[in-house]
């Protein structure tokens, strides 16, 4: 499994409790009741089985089959729920247990390469300790990985320049060389523009649109580096060849629903994440550094601390924490891609916890959904606890206000689509836009534009297209009423 952050990382098996982890495939036996499970142990047993330090395996019954044999499978053909509480209560519950490794690469580092040299290797290298010597961070790069990805091999700060054809002092302007800690000192010396937007869940949102200078060296990384490296197949937003449809189909017709989301998404890619991305990609250390300090920003203090910044709610010490670190700007071109790419061992280690439970995993941006049948929903006490160890463990937090379990009898939405049945559009959508259209061929299209759009007519055909791309029959309705207005009135 390869691990984006380039060091020494967390591996997680599934295991029994109490047993040893053995291999690298997700392997899992649960009792299909996590409380079941509970109300047989003692009080300290589980509260060292909550805390994921394992549960003391009860002994084995007579006639219950040994793990491994071909009794010990996740159910018969046939068999009833009683029956496969029976033959499965003497499991213990089902834990994370965590393996430590640190991850090579081919060709990988040697302490020679990062040595310290006398001479100056290269223009905008680092001193070593010792202040006679300087650091050659040039020395590290995979050439065969990048051979593997398509990607240009760059080693210096002198070959980025040409790569992306600027002057190697106009590089290192925009990547913040020039300011005091690497943080402009004031937003009018910023390289982005800065604005807050209302989230509907409450607070403030910030956005942080690069100027266009920066924004075109970031759209050429972006075409040509990060374009390149596929993102985990369960990632569906900001990906080309998918959508909300690809996202939302692996969840049609299933018995529950369980939806997680990441709180802060961008502003949770650290600096340090985005330089073992491409580090991983194959870059020396030196490049790697330069194309994370472009592709990140640090906001200045007085946006969060100044007269003009706007305090929002309790949550303004956890966002000022995060927006002051260097970390993805939401508004920059390259930052879907990179939120992608450092959600890789997420994406993995949930895909492989959900094949364990039988159940579907998809991600659109900052959207977790899990889905499945009816052993997935026996499950939910056991598998809800793990998956949210899971994206802890992977430095995400999540919203505590956007978790929800929907089962068969509710409404089941993923990224606005319902997907009781079919791939459908929601019935109060539908209705509220139908409703529009008509009060615009009826009293005329000003009437309704109440937020005063400036263009209006292309805001309701991008709705309705997006209603056609979901279900076209209900979207034909729409087209009709649509060409009934008078654009005149």
């Amino acid at each position: 499994m390869s691990d984006f952050r380039g060091a020494t990382c967390r591996r997680y098996d599934l295991v029994p409790a109490g047993k040893s982890a053995t291999g690298t495939s997700w392997a899992a036996r649960w009792p299909p009741s996590f409380t079941a499970e509970r109300s047989r142990m003692g009080f300290f047993d589980w509260v060292f089985g909550w805390l994921g330090l394992g549960l003391r395996s009860p002994a084995k019954t007579a006639g219950s089959a040994p793990p491994g044999s071909p009794g010990d499978s996740l159910g018969q053909p046939g068999e009833t729920e009683t029956q496969f509480r029976t033959r499965n209560r003497n499991y213990a519950k089902v834990a994370l247990t965590p393996r430590t490794f640190r991850a090579t690469r081919a060709g990988g580092e040697h302490p020679e390469e990062r040595r310290a040299t006398g001479d100056w290797p290269y223009k905008f290298a680092r001193r070593a300790p010792d202040p006679a010597r300087w650091l050659d961070l040039s020395r590290d790069a995979d050439r065969v990985r990048l051979a593997q990805f398509g990607l240009p091999v760059l080693e210096t700060p002198e070959d980025l320049a040409r790569w992306l054809q600027v002057e190697l002092g106009e590089l290192a302007w925009l990547s913040g060389h020039f300011h005091f800690g690497g943080r402009p000192d004031s937003v009018a010396r910023s390289h982005y523009h800065y604005s807050w937007i209302e989230k509907r869940s409450g607070g403030r949102r910030l956005i942080e649109a690069p100027k266009a200078r920066l924004k075109h060296l970031q759209t050429q990384i972006l075409r040509c580096i990060l374009d390149r490296v596929p993102p985990h197949r369960a990632a569906h937003g900001f990906v080309a060849g998918r959508s909300i449809l690809s996202n939302a189909a692996p969840h049609v017709g299933q018995r529950v629903l369980v939806q997680f989301d990441l709180s802060d998404f961008y502003p949770s890619v650290s600096y340090s994440r985005v330089v073992a991305i491409f580090r991983s990609l194959g870059f020396s250390r030196e490049v790697g550094c330069w194309l994370a300090r472009l592709t990140t920003s640090a906001v200045p203090h007085e946006l969060l601390t100044g007269p003009s910044s706007t305090r929002f709610g309790s949550r303004f010490d956890s966002d000022h924490e995060l927006y002051l670190r260097r970390h993805l700007p939401q508004g920059a071109p390259t930052s879907p891609a990179l939120a992608n790419l450092s959600a890789f061992v997420l994406d993995l280690r949930l895909a492989g916890l959900a094949r364990a439970f039988q159940a579907h995993y998809t991600r659109y941006a900052d959207d977790l959904t899990f889905s499945g049948g009816t052993r997935f929903q026996r499950s939910l006490a056991v598998f809800i606890p793990l998956a949210r160890q899971i994206i802890r463990g992977e430095r995400f937090s999540i919203h505590p206000l956007k978790f929800r379990v929907r089962r068969r009898g509710q409404r089941q939405t993923v990224t606005g689509v319902v997907v009781n049945d079919h791939l459908n559009v929601s019935r109060a959508d539908f209705d509220r836009l139908k409703a529009i259209l008509h009060n615009c061929a009826r009293h005329g299209p000003a009437s309704q534009n109440r937020s005063q759009l400036p263009d209006f007519a292309g805001h309701l055909r991008g709705r309705i297209a997006h209603v056609q791309m979901i279900n076209p029959r209900r979207a034909a309705k729409l087209v009709a009423l649509f060409g009934q207005i008078d654009w005149t009135r």
